[in-house]
């Protein structure tokens, strides 16, 4: 038998994707599936920017480009960045990569090493535990908790902090919960954080622009004391509805680096990771790139208005539904409702609404040790899917709870 190394044995999945597998699967055997798991916007990519990639295509933009993205596109982020949260970023900290994942695992295996601790937050976007255990450092969790809107404490996150940390993941808005934290807390921590300048800090902000209820998203980049240590990643996926662009295997996000001579030193790190590993980004998408942030913002203004109306939807029929109970998640387009009462295990429970029902959720445990109790319903569907989810979901309660 091949001997592989040991790290890729350590490496978990994103479940959504099984599940996704799974709803494909028992839709082609004629099964009606409505699809409340997938994380991505059900909108179109506004037609501009659909136009911009097709003329970078016919201008003969065909060829690679430089690792690290083309200037244009970099001083557009540089722009967007500044418009979003008032900071002026060189393009020179900008480095444009194909998706949002790349940042994490670039990141992670800078900064993950056997003998050292990185903080994630849990429940949490899967994918930071397993690229962390992939490096063999300690995944120490940060709870993220429904009794505080699941956003994080920044007295519970500091108190995890130990010499052997090295590495903070935040994520604000939040996949899975849509939790958000408030510029307060963050304050709280910014200030907790200069007690440990060793500490490096990654804030993943992919849904930056999806808040609700007059919420308003807090950059860490609005806090020049971290700014020598801290890794933004965003991204094009989310905001303009692009998570299927992925021409030659590839869709495509952007980090900010670290304002510092050591800032600079991982920048080149990370164009050297790049160049072994994807090479660059392909033109055509860097093009539209360019248009989706220079251009019109009105399709997106739209489909948040769809989020909301969608959001209220989800949360009053949840609310409704006999043994589940929902807080108001204040960012991204996701619920994270606790089903403790119905007497089910959360990932049972989402298995037998696939199965049974045909609905199709993620369940809580996906997304960490602290996700039981709980599933994830992205109301990334149309509002009259979702109210038939809802009553196949409290039909199914109604008869199994």
């Amino acid at each position: 038998m091949l001997q592989t190394v040991a790290a890729f044995d350590r490496l978990g999945e994103e479940n959504a994707f099984a599940v996704l597998a799974r709803a494909t699967a028992l839709a082609q055997q004629g099964k009606d599936i409505i699809n409340l798991g997938i994380g991505q916007p059900d909108f179109r990519t506004p037609p501009h920017i659909v136009e911009a990639a097709v003329k970078a295509l016919r201008d003969g933009h065909h060829g690679y480009t430089p690792a690290n993205g083309i200037l244009p596109l970099r001083e557009a982020v540089a722009r967007r960045t500044l418009s979003t949260t008032g900071v002026e970023v060189s393009p020179e900290r900008i480095m444009i990569l194909p998706g949002g994942k790349p940042t994490m695992y670039a990141a992670i295996i800078m900064f993950g090493e056997p003998g050292v601790d990185i903080l994630y937050p849990d429940p949490g976007f899967p994918i930071y535990r397993s690229m962390i255990e992939y490096t063999g450092a300690a995944p120490v969790p940060v709870p993220m908790r429904e009794a505080n809107g699941f956003a994080f404490s920044a007295e519970e996150t500091l108190s995890l902090i130990t010499p052997r940390t090295r590495l903070l993941i935040l994520n604000s808005p939040a996949n899975p919960t849509g939790g958000v934290t408030g510029r307060s807390e963050i304050e709280k921590l910014v200030k907790g954080l200069e007690r440990h300048p060793e500490v490096a800090i990654l804030s993943d902000e992919i849904y930056d622009v999806m808040t609700y209820d007059g919420e308003r998203h807090a950059s860490l980049l609005g806090f020049p004391e971290i700014a020598e240590r801290l890794i933004v990643l965003n991204g094009w996926s989310k905001t303009w509805a692009m998570t299927g662009w992925r021409m030659g295997g590839w869709r495509m996000g952007w980090s900010i680096w670290p304002n510092s001579a050591a800032g600079a030193h991982l920048y080149d790190k990370v164009r050297k990771l790049a160049v072994n590993c994807w090479s660059c980004v392909n033109a055509p998408t860097q093009y539209a790139g360019i248009a989706a942030i220079d251009g019109p913002q009105d399709a997106v203004a739209e489909m948040m208005r769809a989020f909301d109306r969608r959001r209220s939807a989800v949360v009053e029929g949840l609310n409704a539904l006999p043994g589940v109970s929902c807080v108001t998640p204040k960012g991204a387009f996701y619920a994270f409702p606790n089903v403790e009462a119905t007497g089910w295990k959360a990932k049972p429970l989402a298995a037998a609404l696939l199965d049974d029902a045909g609905v199709a959720l993620i369940g809580g445990p996906d997304f960490g040790i602290l996700g039981e109790g709980y599933v994830r319903v992205s109301y990334a569907n149309s509002e009259a899917n979702i109210e038939k989810a809802l009553r196949r979901m409290r039909e199914f309660l109604g008869r199994h709870s």
